[in-house]
């Protein structure tokens, strides 16, 4: 019983002021001047909240800037002197500086436009590949790893390196290694045949 009567106390006193608000003698609110009541320089987190972190703190340097209802003086005076000025420009006169206005605008934007094309454009010609990177990674694999090298005999060449140079042997295996190596654009069956031309017209002999 006790909260059924709080309840009927409280619609009770809303039906009243809503009665009030309503009624045509009663001024709107928006009309109505605000107020602060406590200015305080410490951060408030529930004014942060409402103006979404434009305001921190309601203190009296900012309560007469968000409150103020009118411009600053200086504005006002500045605007009168403006408004003064239009109106003594005839219309033809407004309507040719609009003109070149406009004109002036539309040649800056063009300006920019033509500085953003050209931009974009040296961009993607300084981005572009002018290599193939599996061709270069191959190349990389065979000269250091020997992938993708055979290791046959060419045809024609005889005997074996003397052992008393190995260093011209690792030579020789190495260039026919390097001459093996399949090019873009060529055969893969016509390496081998080539490099054992070469080889026996270079009179090489073999690993």
């Amino acid at each position: 019983p006790s909260v059924l009567d709080s309840f009927a106390l409280l619609s009770g006193q809303l039906n009243t002021l809503n009665k009030v608000l309503k009624h045509e003698k009663t001024p709107l609110l928006r009309n109505q001047v605000i107020i602060p009541l406590v200015l305080s320089p410490d951060r408030d987190e529930e004014i942060m909240r409402q103006t979404e972190g434009r305001v921190p703190v309601f203190s009296h340097e900012v309560v007469p800037d968000h409150l103020r209802t009118k411009p600053d003086p200086e504005v006002e005076e500045q605007e009168k002197q403006l408004i003064t000025d239009a109106a003594r420009i005839s219309p033809d006169v407004a309507q040719k500086q609009i003109q070149s206005l406009n004109k002036m605008c539309s040649n800056l934007l063009e300006k920019i436009s033509k500085e953003e094309r050209e931009s974009e454009s040296g961009g993607l010609r300084q981005n572009k590949q002018t290599f193939n990177p599996a061709d270069t990674n191959a190349l990389v694999a065979a000269v250091a790893f020997g992938k993708g090298l055979s290791n046959r005999r060419p045809p024609g060449s005889g005997g074996s390196v003397q052992s008393g140079q190995p260093g011209t042997g690792a030579i020789i295996a190495g260039a026919s290694g390097m001459q093996q190596v399949q090019m873009s654009g060529a055969p893969a069956q016509q390496q081998p045949m080539l490099a054992g031309v070469q080889m026996a017209q270079a009179g090489q002999p073999g690993k």
